[in-house]
């Protein structure tokens, strides 16, 4: 049925790529972030991780307890106003681009079916050809050149919103710009003929209204700002992006059920019962405003409420005058599992070869000029267009035409037969027949899915296999040229042929006259969408609501469900792909079993560049430019401890052993950070390590630290605010032992360095001037870098108090926590720093989203099974 050994070798040796790595070689490039050309792309390290979990710091929590209830029900009550305006302009942008891909495929496919029937007669069709060839030409390029405007709205925009609510900051992801560049290239790429779809598109856009509207300002528009104090967090703007993203899904299939379940499926990593409600509630005023609209103007029949999606599947029923007729039966469930086997290979195969072409284009497409990248979405335009007027004109087959039936009183259903009817094509066929072919490619993508859903004449089984494999290849090329692309419409159009062609066999060849070919139909389209994204839930879901039919659950569940489990043997998902070539850093939903081996001190980072409660100017500034790092451990010296330390204490030890392994790496770091300051002098351990570390040099390295675990008691010098881990220290001083106090960000230093918040040594620190919340998120969400501000008219030995700004009591774990608890504490909450505290109050490191990778995780445990 449609699957072929040709799949299952294509998955196996597409998909299945080996590691020819030694653990050594796999824990370098994993750490470094860098990638392999042959077997994988390893995450990388620039990308930076969202704030959910609040800073409770004085600022705040002078906000919280000026808070009562009036103002909080006030707060509460503007939230839900912003979430309803969510949902309303996502509806409209839907509506903007639905309009317009109805008007310009409407002029061109008329223009161009007019020159097709004089042409038929006069012989003159390769002149229509250039019309249609001029057409999807031009869109085509007007949708490139909006992506080379903005590359980040290339592709459905699926995968990088998944890693934004994933807790992932991808650069433009949300702006303003994106989002014109998105609507507006997506209705030029689906107007212009190609293989792709507006749903996906859709969630993106939703995604960045989510997140622009509760600003009210705009970094590409400078003049659009509005002093707005509320939501100026990355917690609020997450959940704003979920609501946005949720709408979109519920805009483009009328699902908003859907919709809020593909929030929680797909993206978010932290989710709570008010959140739930407030998604849902978005999704349903964007699926209503669309409906409104598009019904009134469609239809003038305002109110009706008669199209609730971009994508309606119409009505599945059977026709009164055919008592035979079920929707479907319990002998179909096993043909459904078979074709839910056939659609995870097909997915599966789909995901690869797009994966390789991604590669190629990774290496050959994108280092080259811009102008290639429009060149090659041009290159796609022009042979796909080819391949529809060719086959539609040769390969077509005439068929009989049955008028479907139409049930008076149930308006979707006579609307659904009449947009069958009138949609038929009759390329070089006699009266009362039509041209299966053209029919499927001379139409719009929604509308080829209703007549292969609702078209009760037959379509030819050579007819169905040529388009699906015309389909199959020519989508699976479009998806990652540079425009923007949806992947829904063609999975399940695609999909649709196939499970059409499955009844056409079944009918045909063994006899089963009651089978209802809309419901097979159906079934391949959910088959391969689900062996394509491997969604479940939602994807269940939101093809129940746009069927209408809670009868189909069962078999759309059991279709999905196997299709990933086949599909999920030999790859992952399309958009899992497409984020993993990206290099970004996403969490899985749980770690693996093995995984626990590993606890926090195997896979923290030991290296810390801190701050003092009190420091210099000079040395935050110090720090700030001479380090990547966005948040900086608080501490003080703990002189009780040393003594202990030289001891022998056990726990105490740890602050040292958890650090001996990293020497050379610390070395190299100080050696590169001496060089960019050069106004600091460098450091011991410049002499420890240079540029290329030979076994002599690591063997003294490895001999200080030893002689320092076997020193007696030595005082430590003094340390005063001017003095930042970035001076010259001995070795010694740099393992001392650290009590830990709290976290402070960089922006937030930046904010207090830019607002001269510091105060003289020989004042108090209660002279320093106090910042409010406000003030402290004036800059949200993008705050001044370090190296663009003038700091020249501070006094670089003013001191600054940190104390009332970082956050003192954040999630902390001990040494010997095992790594699945680490891994659920921070995906759950949604953290961004994790530091790792001993017994006594010593901070020994901190775990970053990047330490709890599944390749840095894997990377870590088979070292562990090297030296145990």
């Amino acid at each position: 049925m449609a699957c072929s050994g040709a799949c299952r070798c294509c998955c196996c040796c597409c998909c299945r790529e080996g590691d020819t790595r030694t653990p050594e070689e796999l824990v370098q490039w994993t750490i470094l972030g860098d990638s392999n050309e042959e077997n994988e792309i390893l995450p990388r390290k620039d990308y930076e991780s969202l704030d959910y979990d609040r800073c409770i710091n004085d600022p705040l929590m002078e906000v919280l307890e000026s808070m009562d209830n009036k103002k909080a029900r006030k707060y509460e009550f503007v939230k839900w106003i912003v979430v309803f305006g969510i949902g309303v302009c996502t509806g409209l942008v839907g509506l903007f681009v639905d309009f317009f891909v109805r008007l310009f495929t409407h002029l061109k496919f008329s223009i161009v079916e007019k020159s097709v029937e004089e042409c038929s007669v006069k012989g003159c069709l390769a002149l229509s050809l250039l019309e249609l060839l001029a057409f999807n030409m031009t869109f085509t390029f007007f949708a490139s050149v909006l992506v080379l405007i903005e590359p980040v709205a290339c592709g459905s925009g699926i995968p990088e919103i998944k890693c934004y609510l994933n807790g992932v900051k991808i650069p433009g992801i949300v702006r303003l710009r994106t989002f014109l560049c998105k609507a507006i290239g997506v209705l030029f790429a689906v107007a212009g003929g190609l293989f792709v779809g507006k749903e996906g598109p859709m969630i993106h856009s939703g995604a960045i209204v989510g997140a622009g509207l509760p600003q009210f300002q705009s970094i590409t528009f400078k003049k659009i700002h509005f002093n707005f104090p509320y939501f100026r967090s990355d917690r609020d703007k997450r959940d704003f992006v979920s609501a946005g993203a949720a709408a979109g899904v519920a805009a483009a299939f009328g699902a908003p059920i859907g919709g809020t379940l593909f929030s929680l499926e797909e993206g978010s990593s932290f989710w709570n019962q008010a959140l739930t409600w407030k998604v849902l509630f978005c999704s349903m005023s964007a699926t209503f405003t669309l409906n409104f609209f598009r019904s009134g103007i469609q239809f003038s029949s305002w109110g009706s409420f008669q199209l609730p999606g971009l994508l309606n599947f119409g009505e599945f029923k059977c026709s009164d005058a055919d008592k035979q007729c079920h929707l479907w039966t319990a002998v179909d469930l096993a043909f459904f599992v078979v074709m839910g086997v056939c659609g995870g290979l097909l997915g599966a195969t789909f995901n690869c070869l797009n994966k390789r072409l991604a590669k190629y284009r990774m290496k050959n497409v994108y280092p080259k000029a811009k102008f290639v990248r429009i060149l090659e979405g041009l290159l796609v335009a022009m042979i796909t267009t080819i391949v529809i007027f060719v086959s539609s004109m040769t390969l077509g087959e005439c068929r009989d035409l049955s008028i479907p039936t139409s049930h008076e009183g149930n308006t979707s259903l006579h609307q659904v037969s009449v947009d069958v009817n009138s949609s038929i094509k009759t390329f070089f066929c006699p009266n009362k027949t039509y041209n299966d072919m053209a029919t499927l490619f001379f139409n719009p993508q929604e509308v080829a899915i209703l007549q292969l859903f609702h078209q009760d004449g037959t379509f030819s089984p050579i007819s169905l296999t040529i388009f699906f494999l015309l389909y199959f290849f020519l989508a699976c090329w479009t998806y990652g040229i540079s425009v923007p692309s949806g992947l829904f419409v063609p999975s399940l159009l695609c999909g649709a042929a196939y499970g059409r062609l499955v009844a056409n066999i079944l009918k045909t060849y063994i006899g089963m006259d009651h089978v209802y070919s809309g419901t097979f139909a159906l079934v391949g389209a959910a088959s391969f969408l689900g062996g394509v994204v491997r969604m479940t839930i939602s994807l269940t879901v939101i093809l129940i609501e746009s069927t209408n039919e809670i009868t189909y659950g069962l078999p759309i569940m059991i279709t999905l469900m196997v299709a990933k489990w086949t599909g999920d043997f030999f790859n992952r998902g399309i958009y899992d792909i497409h984020i993993k070539l990206r290099g970004v850093p996403i969490l899985e939903w749980e770690t693996e079993v093995e995984m626990d081996k590993l606890t926090a001190s195997d896979i923290m980072e030991p290296n810390l560049t801190y701050v003092y409660p009190h420091t210099r100017i000079q040395s935050l500034v110090s720090i700030l430019r001479t380090t990547v790092y966005h948040a900086f451990p608080v501490v003080t010296e703990n002189r009780g401890n040393e003594r202990e330390f030289m001891k022998g204490n056990a726990l105490i030890s740890n602050n040292i052993k958890f650090k001996k392994a990293s020497i050379l790496t610390r070395a190299g770091e100080q050696r590169r950070r001496c060089q960019s300051m050069k106004s600091y002098p460098s450091s011991e351990l410049r002499n420890v390590c240079d540029e290329h570390v030979n076994p002599d040099q690591a063997e003294e390295a490895e001999n200080i630290v030893q002689q320092m675990l076997e020193r007696r008691y030595t005082p430590y010098p003094n340390l005063y605010p001017d003095q930042s881990p970035s001076e010259e220290w001995t070795m010694e001083e740099r393992f001392r032992p650290l009590t830990f106090h709290g976290l402070i960000l960089r922006s937030q230093l930046v904010s207090l360095l830019i607002r001269g918040v510091c105060y003289a040594e020989n004042q108090s620190s209660a002279t320093q001037p106090r910042l409010s919340y406000a003030e402290m998120t004036e800059d949200y969400p993008r705050f001044p870098d370090i190296h663009d501000l003038d700091l020249t008219l501070l006094n670089p030995r003013m001191i600054v108090d940190v104390t009332p700004y970082m956050n003192p009591s954040p999630y902390t774990v001990s040494p010997n926590t095992r790594v699945s608890q680490v891994f659920n504490l921070f995906r759950t909450m949604g953290l961004r720093h994790l530091p790792v505290v001993n017994a006594v109050g010593e901070i020994v490191g901190i775990i970053t989203r990047h330490n709890l990778t599944h390749e840095f995780l894997l990377a870590k445990l088979r070292q562990h099974y090297i030296t145990s």
